[in-house]
């Protein structure tokens, strides 16, 4: 028998591999996944199912284990957190329901992150240009546990907008899942208690958590206005290149 001849380097099969695997396909890839994920979120909208849908006779640590996962899907598919951690509250009470939002969050925070950084980040890192976007970008890789803390303690960056930049970035993943987890746990609690006594809104549970949610937002915003100028300090404003002084 004849053996087999070995295709050339530039076959036809390998340019496709090579353009099926390149940054600009894997971007539009992670484009159609994000695109498709929003619009089944508004068609569908699965929060209802998670707030009113779920099975009320369902209980213990496996219906915990599911809802944290349907969480975390549902917020990689970009479903407003709010409205689950409140449901989680409703559904399991403050202790449990804190207990699969928190883990919810990770997961959705984790798939987004692997999504933009696997699909993403080649075709991204070579725009990250301009004094903010430089600035950004420095923070994140350098500092990240620090720089996502902050950013979950405050929640003025959307959730997925976050995930996203974080992935783009050097970030690591251990610093940005341990960051989101700690700096996601005040503001998920609050809410959890929050759905968990929303049946007596007079309780001081409702109103301490309630009250904890509108003070981080205004500390989100007081925190986005000092950071929007320290970016503008961090980098210097571009201008003309001197010439070296001959003595």
């Amino acid at each position: 028998m004849l053996a087999p001849v070995p295709r050339p380097p530039g076959s036809l099969a390998v340019r496709c591999s090579r353009a099926l695997l390149s940054p600009r396909s894997r971007l539009s890839l992670l484009a159609l996944l994000l695109l498709s994920a929003g619009t089944l979120v508004v068609l569908y909208e699965p929060q209802r199912m998670l707030s009113s849908g779920w099975p009320s006779q369902s209980g213990g640590a496996g219906a915990v284990l599911l809802f944290g996962l349907a969480y975390g899907v549902c917020a990689a598919a970009f479903v407003p957190r709010p409205v689950l951690n409140l449901a989680a509250g409703a559904l399991f009470g403050s202790a449990a329901g804190l207990t699969g939002a928190l883990a919810g969050t990770v997961l959705g925070a984790g798939i987004a992150f692997t999504l933009g950084r696997v699909l993403g980040q080649d075709a991204l890192r070579p725009l990250v240009r301009g004094r903010w976007l430089t600035a950004a970008d420095g923070q994140l890789s350098r500092h990240g546990f620090r720089s996502m803390l902050a950013i979950r303690l405050f929640p003025g960056v959307p959730f997925a907008a976050a995930n996203y930049c974080a992935a783009v970035s050097r970030m690591r993943y251990v610093p940005f899942l341990l960051a989101t987890a700690l700096g996601s746990l005040p503001n998920t609690a609050a809410y959890v208690v929050a759905g968990a006594q929303a049946g007596s809104p007079g309780s001081p549970a409702f109103l301490f958590s309630t009250g904890f949610i509108v003070l981080s937002g205004l500390g989100a915003a007081v925190v986005a206005w000092r950071k929007r100028h320290g970016l503008r300090a961090a980098v210097p404003a571009p201008g003309p290149e001197r010439e070296p002084v001959l003595k």
